[in-house]
């Protein structure tokens, strides 16, 4: 496990965990290598991480960068990163000039709360399981079980994850195992079975099957 979640920071897992599926499945085995060096990179802090996330929930990659630069712009800082008080500072009404929703500036607000009042352990992150952190994460407003997936595997860079109501997992294994049939969360938890415990890991290649470029949260 990785010390620090900083920019450009890779698991020092990975080349394990790829001769361990390569091993284990045969599709991971010709998966693998056509993406060469490309690994899963941790960016940004934990706040900035899961406010992004919010901002982006339903609209478009592109919409949500807009969304997000009116929003700095907004707090003032120029910085890629924000601070739970800066969003604390301002009104829902005034979180809103930025382009976002009156929901979505109520939970921006609850998740900077949240951050403030050591609700959530962010220092203790790192010792804690994966479905302890999962339980702090779904009781903030506006993340359910899917982002707080996304945020263990992206930002806390944990191995072993499999987000079973990701759409992109399922369509990638129906094409890669079930010549397009469509999967259900039951089969697709039984052909995980056999990537623990780096199951993070296969489904960051399932992910690239469907698009090269690898997504950043």
């Amino acid at each position: 496990m990785p010390k620090s979640a900083a920019i450009g920071v890779t698991p020092e897992y990975w080349d394990d965990a790829c001769k361990h599926l390569a091993r284990r499945d045969r599709v991971m085995k010709k998966l693998i290598p056509c993406f060469g060096e490309a690994r899963l990179q941790s960016r940004g802090d934990a706040f900035t991480t899961l406010a992004r996330s919010i901002v982006g929930q339903q609209i478009s990659v592109k919409a949500a960068q807009s969304v997000w630069e009116r929003l700095m712009a907004l707090l003032g800082t120029t910085s890629t990163r924000v601070a739970p008080v800066a969003v604390q500072g301002m009104a829902a009404s005034a979180l809103r000039e930025a382009g976002l929703s009156l929901r979505k500036a109520e939970y921006l607000l609850d998740l900077a709360q949240h951050f403030s009042d050591g609700t959530v352990h962010v220092q203790q992150w790192r010792q804690m399981e994966d479905e302890a952190i999962i339980e702090e994460l779904v009781a903030i407003r506006g993340i359910g079980r899917w982002t707080a997936e996304m945020f263990l595997i992206f930002h806390l860079m944990r191995p072993d994850v499999l987000p079973l109501d990701d759409l992109g997992l399922l369509k990638g294994i129906s094409q890669s195992y079930f010549s397009g049939e469509p999967v259900s969360r039951a089969e697709a938890r039984e052909l995980g079975d056999a990537w623990a415990p780096y199951r993070s890991v296969a489904t960051w290649y399932i992910w690239r099957s469907l698009d090269p470029l690898p997504v950043d949260y």
